[in-house]
């Protein structure tokens, strides 16, 4: 066992883990953030999504061992995240999700398209999305979502994504 010190959603967390132990194990398991997703577990699927230090980073793929020190965001850790809520907003009018086992990794991976303005053309929105797979979706909605989203925080408004995006669409 490897005494790791890591920060999860803010708070600092101390714990004793295998050297084994991904990350996604050790947020799942250890410290029951269950909006971490496991599909593929090769790093290929894309819904164990997380941020790592502001990053997003495979949780599939890192060992806990090696997030010592480092700061983690969790889909749970964007409870009062403005840009979180408006890109909820939007996947909710627009219907950017179905099952759901992908939307927590898809919401964190679009805040980051959004936050480093890649999220400007659908062409862009969707190659930027290409390590996210959702299996029910034509990723039509997923694409309209962030592109309204990125309208309305651009825009400065939200308190209302369907407007924005018509607004921006016409």
């Amino acid at each position: 066992m490897t005494r790791v010190r890591l920060r999860v959603n803010g708070k600092a967390v101390v714990d004793d883990v295998p050297s084994r132990l991904s990350l996604a194990d050790f947020l799942r398991e250890r410290r029951n953030l269950t909006g971490t997703h496991l599909g593929c577990e090769h790093g290929v699927c894309g819904a164990c999504t997380i941020l790592l230090d502001g990053e997003p980073v495979r949780s599939c793929l890192a060992f806990a061992v090696a997030c010592d020190e480092r700061d983690v965001t969790t889909i749970e850790g964007f409870a009062d995240d403005r840009m979180m809520a408006v890109l909820r907003r939007a996947f909710h009018q627009h219907h950017g999700l179905q099952c759901g086992f992908c939307t927590p990794a898809m919401l964190i991976t679009a805040r980051d398209l959004i936050r480093r303005n890649r999220a400007g053309s659908e062409k862009e929105i969707r190659k930027e999305l290409a390590g996210n797979i959702c299996r029910c979706t034509g990723y039509t909605n997923i694409v309209t979502a962030i592109s309204a989203a990125a309208a309305t925080l651009a825009g400065g408004e939200d308190t209302d994504v369907g407007a924005t995006h018509h607004k921006a669409s016409a």
